[in-house]
């Protein structure tokens, strides 16, 4: 057996500081020079408490950078029309920048038809499939955040994709697709494992970076880490608990995310860089 290693925490939460703080620069220079900050509108259908505080937290890091936060808030009622009418208003004022619809959205809401209504300049939470589509070929645009924020962590360590064997756990549109997509670009050997995947501690303990997003608390155990691999934990459920059971994993990986304090951060930090791009305050990220 090997010997066990302690796995070096990634620090989202410092990272995302200091790009927020790179963020605020560029909203004070666009300020100056268009008279107005750059804008970014949350759409909130339902009082969902988790989704009122996720929204809550975005609005606070955006005014921190000096970015201008809106919310429209509907009824849990709201019909799939009265949400896609808010969006596509948003989309069409020429005083928002970006636009974020909090998710998830009630059971009756059409969520894609909702997505879909977003202007892709305005995409900077990149759930479109004009974001997905732009992003799997390379071109600019804006990619799903927490996605993207996994890539710039993994950059902020010196891990390179290319030539590793990447398994993400998780096929969701939002974050597991993207983030497989955007290592691929990395010339990452990408698994994409799921609910029907066979052998899945087996196919893990394969891999050289691991990206736990299936929203089940402590799901991948320890055991199944390869030594000195790089586990990144997107999961977030109550109680502060991650998808990687944290105190076993720590013992064999090489690096890993906390939770809380790793991934979640760097979500809202391009959250609010994208919006200060969508502004025009720099060009829109190119992941080649």
């Amino acid at each position: 057996m090997p010997d066990a290693v302690s796995a070096r925490l990634m620090d989202g939460a410092s990272l995302a500081r200091r790009l927020l703080a790179d963020a605020a620069v560029r909203a004070a220079e666009f300020t100056t020079r268009a008279g107005r900050a750059p804008c970014m509108a949350a759409v909130l259908v339902g009082g969902d408490p988790a989704s009122v505080t996720y929204v809550r937290m975005k609005q606070a890091r955006a005014r921190e950078a000096g970015v201008e936060s809106r919310v429209s808030e509907l009824p849990s009622s709201a019909t799939t029309g009265e949400v896609v009418a808010v969006v596509e208003s948003l989309s069409g004022d020429p005083a928002v920048d970006g636009i974020l619809v909090q998710h998830p959205v009630p059971a009756q809401v059409d969520e894609r038809a909702v997505f879909e209504a977003i202007a892709p300049a305005k995409d900077v939470d990149g759930v479109t499939m004009h974001s997905f589509a732009a992003m799997a070929f390379d071109l600019p645009g804006f990619p799903s955040c927490t996605p993207v924020g996994i890539i710039r962590l993994l950059d902020e360590y010196g891990v390179d994709p290319a030539g590793r064997h990447a398994v993400v756990i998780g096929r969701s549109p939002i974050l597991g697709k993207p983030v497989g997509m955007l290592l691929l670009s990395r010339d990452a050997t990408v698994t994409y494992c799921h609910s029907h995947t066979r052998d899945l501690a087996g196919i893990v303990g394969t891999a050289d970076i691991v990206v736990a997003a299936v929203g089940k608390p402590n799901f991948v155990r320890g055991r199944w880490i390869k030594p000195g691999s790089v586990v990144i934990d997107a999961g977030y459920n109550a109680a502060n608990v991650g998808d990687v059971a944290f105190d076993e994993a720590v013992a064999t990986a090489g690096l890993i995310t906390p939770v809380p304090g790793g991934v979640g951060p760097m979500t809202i930090a391009m959250l609010i860089e994208h919006t200060v791009m969508a502004a025009g305050c720099g060009a829109r990220p190119d992941r080649r």
